[in-house]
């Protein structure tokens, strides 16, 4: 498994979290004892992380999607959009997380129609749209979306594509590593 801080990322021009924390809660982050779907501990509302100058690698080489591309545009940053975005490095597959408080935010426009265009140009290179509210999994396919569930340490995703009439789309499942 990769870790997060050996992922060298670099904000764009013009980019800053100001005071957008929503990363500081939709995350696991063993290092400050912070649970996925509540606020980190040293979190400050409006002002950002409490211990910003000594918080650990971990969260200093974070940065999502909104940070590092400057095509996305300020509808997609994150407490904006209440998603946070982020491209898995193994498999270059997006992954949606979204904030718990707000957990329809995904399924809003012009989030919506933006992630199923993501997930038909995704397809043909065996990429795919993941969205995550708190531990579960929903994968969105350009025609549909399927609900995976909770994914344990070793499940993995199996996609097979196929066509119909609108174009590429594809089956997913779930495969246990129990399996």
């Amino acid at each position: 498994m990769l870790d997060p801080a050996t992922i060298v990322a670099t904000p764009a021009p013009g980019r800053a979290c100001g005071t957008c924390t929503l990363c500081c809660k939709v995350y696991d982050v063993p290092a400050v004892e912070s649970v996925a779907g509540q606020w980190c501990r040293h979190t400050r509302a409006g002002q950002g992380c409490g211990i910003h100058a000594t918080r650990p690698e971990h969260c200093r080489s974070f940065h999502c999607l909104w940070m590092t591309e400057s095509w996305l545009g300020p509808e997609w940053k994150p407490d904006r959009a209440k998603m946070v975005l982020t491209l898995d490095p193994v498999s270059r597959s997006m992954n949606v997380q979204v904030d718990p408080g707000q957990p329809n935010a995904w399924r809003r426009e012009p989030y919506y129609g933006q992630l199923r265009r993501w997930a038909a140009a995704s397809l043909p290179l065996k990429r795919h749209v993941l969205v995550h509210q708190n531990k579960t999994t929903t994968v969105v396919l350009p025609d549909r979306d399927v609900a995976l569930g909770v994914f344990a340490p070793g499940d993995r995703l199996v996609a097979r594509e196929r066509m119909i009439a609108s174009g590429l789309t594809a089956d997913v499942e779930k495969v246990s590593a129990t399996a």
